[in-house]
């Protein structure tokens, strides 16, 4: 695929993944009118946090970075009958594990609470017993999303990017509802939100299917582990789930100190990274979900566009991803504000979830860098690399998740943003080390516009910072407004500062054929 054609399935996948986010940004209101950051919402959000932790190693974490280069392969080397053979039998022995740790979860949901929430064990009792009940109903959706991520990655490879970009829309609905429509009529609202994760798998993996028919290749599971193919996912699934299981272990690191601090720092640190996740979702995953079985075409079929594939992709994260770190930073309060300051979210858990904001916004950029530079490796069927810088990082950031955390949590009270500023630094490190072994190994060679490209984008990220500082004066006093008012001032400094940012680039002479074309 040519860069206009990367660009314009990059802008596809974004469009449906911005869709997600939107609703998502909805659902989240929702749930901070109804559950505010009490502790039934800590509760939920571990016991959805722990199906998510697996679905990052069976869906679209190591499981697609393992499968997408081998499919990729068959379809160029092999035949339609090899393709269907190798996506049967993957099918088989991946359902089969999916439901094996399904039933062994349900049934020792507590042992599973107690290690994701150790500090409600010994705090607070009541808040554990309902992760635990909480838990046991979410907990199949690791099955339901994990074949739907297969089916995604089926879809990917054949360029068909809508479909399973627009699937998570189906998870916000379906919670929406629940939030909106059935949690009022329970005398604990929490547990709609549960049910209606399950709904929410049920939808996903059904909306899928017919797209996988017209293809024609609808998976028939045939559980073979001795077959060549299976093998061979396994050997590069296998070092890439300890490598996705790194950021994975850290965010249970995180979990689990958090659930030593306050009622609150888990929801603060929620909602923080929801909205961190808008930009790195729409635009960081939707690159990088283009650029991974491009790269492993150009790698089978030896193309010298490599390089210049990684150099577009890093631009366009760049392009976006700095002024949405640097927005996220200024407005941090405004946006909270504006968005989750109804019903039981306070005033209080606007403070500290801006904290926790600023922090994760510093190590944005470098979110959405380590997504492209790991399909260097990924789309080589190189996984060992990214484990070990991986394992690097994930060491860094536990020994800065202790240094930080204790000093923020005695002398600012806020614990949680220590976590945050964490996570983010050890990002930084992650990506910088990725970086240096794709030049280490010769397949990505910097473009030599790099230095006027960041001389431009210097200028005009200098502009949109002093339009949204001075604007936020202009927009007053959000507190005397409805969720309408609010919502369409901040969103109108949003825009302006978004303006003056193109304004800024076209005056420094980028035009949309450089996002075009990769040089």
């Amino acid at each position: 695929m040519k860069a206009k054609g990367m660009l314009r399935s990059s802008a596809v996948v974004s469009a449906m993944t911005m869709l997600s986010r939107i609703l998502g940004l909805v659902r989240d209101v929702l749930f901070a009118r109804f559950l505010g950051a009490e502790a039934s919402a800590d509760a939920f959000y571990v016991a959805f946090k722990i199906p998510n932790f697996l679905r990052r190693l069976f869906a679209e974490g190591a499981f697609a970075q393992a499968f997408v280069p081998v499919l990729s392969e068959y379809r160029e080397q092999g035949s339609y009958a090899a393709v269907r053979h190798f996506i049967d039998r993957i099918a088989g022995c991946l359902g089969s594990v999916l439901v094996l740790i399904s039933v062994l979860v349900v049934v020792a949901a507590p042992l599973f609470t107690a290690f994701f929430g150790m500090g409600f064990l010994f705090n607070n009792p009541d808040k554990f017993q309902l992760t635990t009940e909480l838990l046991r109903i979410t907990f199949p959706y690791l099955l339901l999303i994990s074949l739907t991520g297969f089916a995604g990655s089926i879809l990917n490879s054949y360029d068909q990017f809508a479909v399973p970009a627009f699937t998570p829309v189906l998870l916000n609905v379906a919670l929406i509802f629940a939030a909106a429509v059935v949690s009022p009529m329970l005398e604990q609202p929490v547990f709609a939100l549960a049910w209606g994760v399950i709904v929410a798998g049920v939808l996903q993996l059904m909306f899928q299917l017919p797209f996988l028919v017209r293809l024609g290749l609808l998976p028939h599971p045939k559980v073979d582990w001795g077959d060549e193919s299976v093998r061979k996912v396994l050997k590069l699934m296998a070092p890439a789930m300890f490598g996705v299981s790194v950021g994975q272990i850290n965010l249970l690191f995180d979990t689990v100190l958090a659930s030593f601090l306050p009622d609150g720092s888990i929801s603060w640190l929620y909602f923080s990274d929801r909205l961190t996740e808008l930009p790195l979702g729409v635009f960081g995953v939707g690159i990088a979900t283009v650029v991974l079985p491009n790269l492993s075409r150009q790698f089978v079929t030896g193309t010298e566009k490599f390089s210049a594939t990684l150099d577009w992709a890093m631009r366009m994260i760049l392009l976006i991803g700095l002024p949405a770190a640097f927005a996220l930073m200024v407005l941090a309060k405004p946006i909270l504000f504006a968005l989750f300051q109804y019903g039981e979210y306070l005033s209080i858990d606007v403070e500290m979830s801006s904290h926790s904001l600023r922090a994760y916004s510093l190590g944005l950029v470098a979110f959405m860098l380590i997504k492209v530079l790991a399909s260097g490796f990924f789309s080589r069927q190189d996984t060992r690399t990214p484990v070990r810088i991986g394992i690097i990082a994930m060491v860094a950031n536990m020994v800065m998740n202790v240094m930080f955390v204790l000093p923020f949590h005695f002398i600012w009270q806020i614990g949680h943003a220590g976590l945050a500023l964490a996570t983010s630094i050890s990002a930084f490190l992650n990506a910088s080390l990725l970086y240096r072994g794709l030049r280490r190994d010769g397949v990505y060679q910097p473009d030599k516009e790099w230095l006027r490209f960041g001389l431009q984008m210097l200028v005009a990220n200098i502009a949109m910072i002093a339009v949204l500082l001075a604007g936020q004066s202009v927009i007053g006093d959000l507190s005397l407004l409805n969720a309408f008012g609010r919502i369409s001032r901040v969103l109108a400094l949003c825009f302006a500062g978004l303006g003056v940012y193109m304004l800024s680039l076209w005056g420094t002479g980028i035009r949309l054929r450089h996002l075009r074309v990769a040089q």
